[in-house]
Protein backbone atom coordinates (compact mmCIF):
# COMPACT_ATOMS: atom_id res chain seq x y z
CA UNK A 1 0.00 0.00 0.00
CA UNK A 2 1.04 3.46 -0.58
CA UNK A 3 -0.06 6.55 1.25
CA UNK A 4 0.22 10.07 0.28
CA UNK A 5 0.02 13.05 2.33
CA UNK A 6 -0.78 16.35 1.37
CA UNK A 7 -0.11 19.54 3.25
CA UNK A 8 -1.46 23.01 2.18
CA UNK A 9 0.96 25.84 3.91
CA UNK A 10 1.01 29.33 3.87
CA UNK A 11 3.33 31.84 5.91
CA UNK A 12 4.43 29.04 7.86
CA UNK A 13 8.11 29.24 7.94
CA UNK A 14 7.95 29.45 12.14
CA UNK A 15 7.40 26.19 12.74
CA UNK A 16 7.30 24.46 9.40
CA UNK A 17 10.70 22.76 9.91
CA UNK A 18 9.24 20.88 13.31
CA UNK A 19 5.93 19.89 11.35
CA UNK A 20 7.83 18.64 8.12
CA UNK A 21 10.25 16.34 10.78
CA UNK A 22 6.93 15.16 12.62
CA UNK A 23 5.34 13.74 9.25
CA UNK A 24 8.49 12.44 7.67
CA UNK A 25 9.33 10.51 11.17
CA UNK A 26 5.94 9.63 11.42
CA UNK A 27 5.82 8.17 8.21
CA UNK A 28 9.10 6.31 8.42
CA UNK A 29 7.62 4.63 11.14
CA UNK A 30 4.44 3.53 9.46
CA UNK A 31 6.84 1.35 7.81
CA UNK A 32 4.88 1.19 4.36
CA UNK A 33 5.70 3.27 0.58
CA UNK A 34 4.70 6.84 1.41
CA UNK A 35 4.72 10.34 -0.74
CA UNK A 36 4.10 13.94 1.55
CA UNK A 37 4.03 16.92 -0.30
CA UNK A 38 3.88 20.08 0.86
CA UNK A 39 1.76 22.89 -1.27
CA UNK A 40 2.85 26.43 -0.40
CA UNK A 41 0.29 28.71 -0.84
CA UNK A 42 2.24 31.94 -1.86
CA UNK A 43 3.95 32.15 1.04
CA UNK A 44 5.18 35.92 2.03
CA UNK A 45 7.93 34.46 4.45
CA UNK A 46 10.52 31.91 3.60
CA UNK A 47 8.44 28.88 4.52
CA UNK A 48 8.97 27.72 0.71
CA UNK A 49 12.82 27.62 0.64
CA UNK A 50 12.89 25.96 3.94
CA UNK A 51 10.78 23.45 2.34
CA UNK A 52 12.61 23.20 -0.72
CA UNK A 53 15.92 22.76 1.28
CA UNK A 54 14.24 20.26 3.77
CA UNK A 55 13.09 18.08 0.70
CA UNK A 56 16.18 17.99 -1.15
CA UNK A 57 16.86 15.47 1.46
CA UNK A 58 14.24 13.40 1.35
CA UNK A 59 13.07 11.65 -2.04
CA UNK A 60 9.70 10.96 -0.74
CA UNK A 61 9.02 14.56 -0.16
CA UNK A 62 7.80 17.28 -3.30
CA UNK A 63 7.37 20.64 -2.61
CA UNK A 64 4.43 22.53 -4.85
CA UNK A 65 4.64 26.23 -5.15
CA UNK A 66 1.21 28.39 -5.93
CA UNK A 67 2.31 31.19 -7.65
CA UNK A 68 -0.19 33.39 -5.92
CA UNK A 69 -2.10 32.83 -3.12
CA UNK A 70 -5.03 30.96 -4.08
CA UNK A 71 -6.57 29.42 -1.30
CA UNK A 72 -6.31 26.01 0.53
CA UNK A 73 -9.00 24.44 -1.41
CA UNK A 74 -7.00 25.29 -4.54
CA UNK A 75 -3.82 24.04 -2.80
CA UNK A 76 -5.44 20.72 -1.84
CA UNK A 77 -6.62 19.74 -5.15
CA UNK A 78 -2.90 20.45 -6.37
CA UNK A 79 -1.68 18.09 -3.95
CA UNK A 80 -4.28 15.51 -5.14
CA UNK A 81 -3.60 15.82 -8.78
CA UNK A 82 -0.04 14.95 -8.08
CA UNK A 83 -1.28 12.18 -5.47
CA UNK A 84 -0.67 8.51 -6.36
CA UNK A 85 -1.18 7.16 -3.12
CA UNK A 86 -3.77 3.93 -2.67
CA UNK A 87 -5.31 6.32 0.25
CA UNK A 88 -4.22 10.23 0.45
CA UNK A 89 -5.03 12.46 3.30
CA UNK A 90 -4.70 15.98 4.02
CA UNK A 91 -4.24 17.57 6.89
CA UNK A 92 -2.89 21.09 8.94
CA UNK A 93 0.43 22.70 8.74
CA UNK A 94 0.37 23.33 12.19
CA UNK A 95 -0.08 19.43 13.29
CA UNK A 96 -3.41 20.75 15.08
CA UNK A 97 -4.05 16.68 14.73
CA UNK A 98 -1.13 15.03 15.52
CA UNK A 99 0.67 12.74 12.76
CA UNK A 100 -0.89 9.85 14.64
CA UNK A 101 -4.23 10.59 14.25
CA UNK A 102 -4.13 10.34 10.02
CA UNK A 103 -3.04 6.34 10.89
CA UNK A 104 -6.91 6.46 12.13
CA UNK A 105 -7.85 8.09 8.64
CA UNK A 106 -6.13 5.42 7.04
CA UNK A 107 -7.71 2.58 9.38
CA UNK A 108 -11.17 3.62 8.38
CA UNK A 109 -10.07 3.61 4.72
CA UNK A 110 -8.46 0.36 5.14
CA UNK A 111 -12.61 -1.00 6.93
CA UNK A 112 -14.51 0.24 3.52
CA UNK A 113 -14.86 3.91 4.09
CA UNK A 114 -14.21 5.67 0.57
CA UNK A 115 -14.56 8.95 2.42
CA UNK A 116 -12.93 9.54 6.29
CA UNK A 117 -13.28 12.98 7.80
CA UNK A 118 -11.56 13.72 11.33
CA UNK A 119 -14.52 15.00 13.90
CA UNK A 120 -14.05 16.91 16.94
CA UNK A 121 -17.18 16.78 18.33
CA UNK A 122 -17.22 13.00 18.68
CA UNK A 123 -17.64 11.65 22.27
CA UNK A 124 -14.37 10.07 21.76
CA UNK A 125 -12.70 13.19 20.30
CA UNK A 126 -10.36 14.91 22.75
CA UNK A 127 -8.83 18.41 22.77
CA UNK A 128 -5.43 19.71 24.08
CA UNK A 129 -5.19 23.36 24.90
CA UNK A 130 -4.19 25.94 27.09
CA UNK A 131 -6.90 26.77 29.51
CA UNK A 132 -6.62 30.55 28.63
CA UNK A 133 -8.27 29.59 25.32
CA UNK A 134 -11.54 27.92 27.12
CA UNK A 135 -13.67 30.79 26.34
CA UNK A 136 -12.55 31.01 22.72
CA UNK A 137 -13.15 27.12 22.03
CA UNK A 138 -16.55 28.02 23.30
CA UNK A 139 -17.52 30.39 21.26
CA UNK A 140 -15.97 28.70 18.27
CA UNK A 141 -17.52 25.88 19.04
CA UNK A 142 -21.21 27.15 18.95
CA UNK A 143 -20.08 29.20 15.63
CA UNK A 144 -19.40 25.29 14.56
CA UNK A 145 -22.61 24.28 15.39
CA UNK A 146 -24.90 27.40 14.50
CA UNK A 147 -22.89 26.64 10.42
CA UNK A 148 -23.07 22.81 10.45
CA UNK A 149 -26.67 23.74 11.31
CA UNK A 150 -26.76 25.45 8.42
CA UNK A 151 -24.86 22.77 6.29
CA UNK A 152 -27.49 20.49 7.03
CA UNK A 153 -30.89 22.92 6.05
CA UNK A 154 -28.93 24.45 2.81
CA UNK A 155 -27.42 20.59 1.88
CA UNK A 156 -28.87 17.95 3.62
CA UNK A 157 -25.66 16.38 4.59
CA UNK A 158 -25.71 14.97 8.11
CA UNK A 159 -22.33 16.13 9.10
CA UNK A 160 -21.16 17.22 12.55
CA UNK A 161 -18.18 18.34 11.93
CA UNK A 162 -17.62 19.73 8.13
CA UNK A 163 -14.41 21.77 8.86
CA UNK A 164 -11.96 19.66 10.61
CA UNK A 165 -8.43 19.94 8.49
CA UNK A 166 -7.53 16.03 8.24
CA UNK A 167 -9.78 14.14 5.47
CA UNK A 168 -8.79 10.70 3.96
CA UNK A 169 -9.59 9.25 0.37
CA UNK A 170 -9.44 6.00 -1.28
CA UNK A 171 -8.19 6.35 -4.85
CA UNK A 172 -11.72 6.36 -6.54
CA UNK A 173 -13.26 8.85 -4.02
CA UNK A 174 -10.14 11.13 -4.49
CA UNK A 175 -10.19 11.08 -8.74
CA UNK A 176 -14.33 11.62 -8.41
CA UNK A 177 -13.89 14.45 -5.92
CA UNK A 178 -11.04 16.83 -7.01
CA UNK A 179 -12.35 16.47 -10.64
CA UNK A 180 -15.17 18.37 -9.55
CA UNK A 181 -14.29 20.15 -6.50
CA UNK A 182 -14.79 24.19 -7.89
CA UNK A 183 -14.52 26.11 -4.24
CA UNK A 184 -10.81 27.34 -3.31
CA UNK A 185 -11.06 28.85 -0.07
CA UNK A 186 -12.15 27.15 2.99
CA UNK A 187 -15.57 26.09 2.31
CA UNK A 188 -13.98 23.35 0.36
CA UNK A 189 -14.33 20.78 2.99
CA UNK A 190 -18.28 20.79 2.25
CA UNK A 191 -18.12 20.73 -1.01
CA UNK A 192 -15.83 17.89 -0.85
CA UNK A 193 -18.46 15.85 1.24
CA UNK A 194 -21.11 16.91 -0.74
CA UNK A 195 -19.62 15.56 -4.14
CA UNK A 196 -19.09 12.46 -2.11
CA UNK A 197 -22.66 12.47 -0.53
CA UNK A 198 -24.10 12.74 -4.70
CA UNK A 199 -22.12 10.08 -5.81
CA UNK A 200 -23.10 7.83 -3.11
CA UNK A 201 -19.62 7.28 -1.21
CA UNK A 202 -19.47 5.61 2.04
CA UNK A 203 -18.50 8.79 4.32
CA UNK A 204 -17.00 8.12 7.60
CA UNK A 205 -16.55 10.40 10.41
CA UNK A 206 -13.48 9.67 12.99
CA UNK A 207 -12.92 10.67 16.48
CA UNK A 208 -9.79 12.28 16.74
CA UNK A 209 -7.22 14.43 18.97
CA UNK A 210 -7.31 17.69 18.53
CA UNK A 211 -4.19 20.37 19.74
CA UNK A 212 -5.40 23.89 19.73
CA UNK A 213 -2.07 26.29 19.69
CA UNK A 214 -4.10 30.01 18.64
CA UNK A 215 -6.92 31.72 17.98
CA UNK A 216 -7.37 33.79 14.93
CA UNK A 217 -7.65 37.49 14.82
CA UNK A 218 -11.89 38.09 15.55
CA UNK A 219 -12.32 40.03 11.62
CA UNK A 220 -10.39 36.70 9.91
CA UNK A 221 -12.84 34.81 11.84
CA UNK A 222 -16.20 37.02 10.77
CA UNK A 223 -14.91 36.99 7.36
CA UNK A 224 -14.46 33.81 7.19
CA UNK A 225 -17.70 32.88 8.15
CA UNK A 226 -20.04 35.15 5.79
CA UNK A 227 -17.70 34.13 3.05
CA UNK A 228 -18.57 30.31 3.76
CA UNK A 229 -22.02 31.07 4.14
CA UNK A 230 -21.92 32.21 0.98
CA UNK A 231 -20.47 29.34 -0.41
CA UNK A 232 -23.18 26.61 0.53
CA UNK A 233 -25.34 28.27 -1.38
CA UNK A 234 -22.99 28.46 -4.33
CA UNK A 235 -22.37 24.81 -3.92
CA UNK A 236 -26.90 24.16 -3.96
CA UNK A 237 -26.74 26.42 -6.80
CA UNK A 238 -24.13 24.70 -8.83
CA UNK A 239 -25.62 21.07 -8.19
CA UNK A 240 -29.26 22.84 -10.09
CA UNK A 241 -26.73 23.74 -13.05
CA UNK A 242 -25.26 19.99 -12.87
CA UNK A 243 -21.90 21.15 -12.60
CA UNK A 244 -21.29 18.30 -10.14
CA UNK A 245 -22.51 15.22 -12.76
Amino acid sequence: MKLSVIVPVYNSAAFISETFQELVDYLEKLGEEYELFFVDDGSRDNTGSILEELAVRHPQVFLIRNGTNRGKGYSVRAGMKRAQGNFSVFTDADLAYPPTEIGKIVQTLREGADLAIATRVAPASRFIMSPEFFGYIYTRHLGSRLFNWLVRKVLGLSIYDTQAGLKGFNQKAKEIIFNRQTLEGFTFDVELIYIAKKFGMAVREVPVVFRYFSEPTTVSFLMQSLASIKDLFSIRAKNRKRIYQ
